[in-house]
């Protein structure tokens, strides 16, 4: 059976444009920031949640070209925004920057995402390239060799304990992640791995784009280009603090860990910013199996996984102030874990239950 993914192309594709035509001024800067600020989030709480999921074994007709083509815009974007914005005045400069930011956080990194996870290496190379442009090449090898091995337990940076707040657990995410990443591409080179180290491509990749804002628009263009990286650097961040907040996994009897489940990841069901998203929010079932296509990621059920009392957007933006978010948070939290421990059985003896590990006072 195949599906087309015309409402995943509609989501992702017009705040792009508006995007494209906003680096011109006039009312699309506003309509860009506008919708990717206000209108998605508030679509998102009064439209009710799409748990559907794709039919098993469905085929996705243009799932990986629509992610082509939000590769390609990502460049184009960040250079008519490098070009374009100095044209501006304060106000439009900075809306600009915003919405730009924006897009590429909530739909060009999920579309990396979901290339760096292909099998495919022509795709997975396009994914390399948008992480380098965005200056978080790092993230393709700590992403992929750290995050997914150590998920939901003390050794992996992008899970946050328990109280922590995002901007204390951002420095060891970033720095954490990039020296993680670098120690297994090493480790995975001095085993069997051949060729040039995905670190230098990373840099290298990194450095060209940063040339090219310099040429496109001087100092002031490269501190642009800085800003937009540093933006999208933010989102991924936070995402990751949302998505496996205070989650984790218990040790067993015999000192390993439980594999990697449902409950070890927040999910959200919203239609509009799910779809924006190219289904990121249905994160559990990415985790169970990252190379399924995005269009066929299932939500599980409310008694299988936890769900984020927020739509994801808002959920990051809201962690932004960490008392708030803690206060927000903490009953879902508690309530995950005693339903958690009691379906899984952790207060028996022996298991370590995850009240146990990985708390911070909140």
């Amino acid at each position: 059976m195949r599906v087309q993914v015309t409402s995943f192309a509609a989501m992702a594709l017009i705040p792009a444009a508006l995007c494209l035509l906003a680096a011109w001024g006039g009312v699309w800067v506003w309509l860009a920031v506008l919708y990717l600020g206000l209108v998605v989030a508030g679509l998102d709480l009064v439209l009710p949640a799409f748990e559907a999921d794709a039919p098993e074994g469905a085929e996705f007709t243009g799932s990986d070209a629509l992610l082509a083509v939000i590769a390609v815009i990502t460049p184009v974007l960040m250079a008519l925004v490098v070009i374009n914005v100095w044209r501006l005045d304060w106000a439009e400069a900075a809306a600009l920057i915003l919405a730009a930011g924006f897009w590429l956080g909530q739909v060009a990194h999920p579309a990396a995402h979901e290339l760096i996870h292909r099998a495919d290496r022509r795709l997975f190379r396009l994914g390399i390239a948008v992480y380098g442009v965005l200056a978080m090449g790092h993230h393709v090898s700590s992403h992929r060799l750290v995050h997914h091995v150590h998920v939901a337990t003390p050794d992996d940076p992008a899970t946050a304990r328990s109280g922590q707040g995002f901007w204390r657990f951002l420095l060891r995410a970033e720095l954490e992640g990039f020296r993680k990443g670098l120690a297994a591409e090493t480790a995975l080179r001095a085993r069997r791995a051949k060729g040039l180290h995905p670190y230098v491509l990373y840099a290298g990749i990194t450095g060209l784009a940063a040339m090219v804002a310099l040429a496109l628009g001087g100092g002031p263009g490269l501190a642009v280009w800085a800003l937009l990286c540093l933006h999208t650097k933010l989102q991924i961040h936070l995402s990751d603090y949302v998505q496996h907040y205070g989650l984790l996994r218990r040790r067993l009897p015999d000192g390993r860990l439980e594999p990697v489940g449902p409950r070890h990841s927040w999910n959200g069901g919203q239609w509009l910013s799910g779809g924006m998203m190219l289904n990121a929010p249905r994160h559990s079932d990415h985790h169970a199996h990252p190379l399924r296509p995005y269009p066929a990621l299932r939500l599980p059920g409310v008694e299988d996984a936890p769900r984020l009392p927020l739509p994801l957007p808002l959920a990051c933006t809201l962690a932004l102030v960490p008392p708030l978010w803690r206060r927000v948070m903490r009953p879902h939290v508690a309530r995950w874990r005693q339903f958690d421990e009691g379906v899984t059985g952790t207060a028996t003896p022996g298991v370590a239950s995850v009240r146990d590990t990985m708390s911070e006072p909140s």
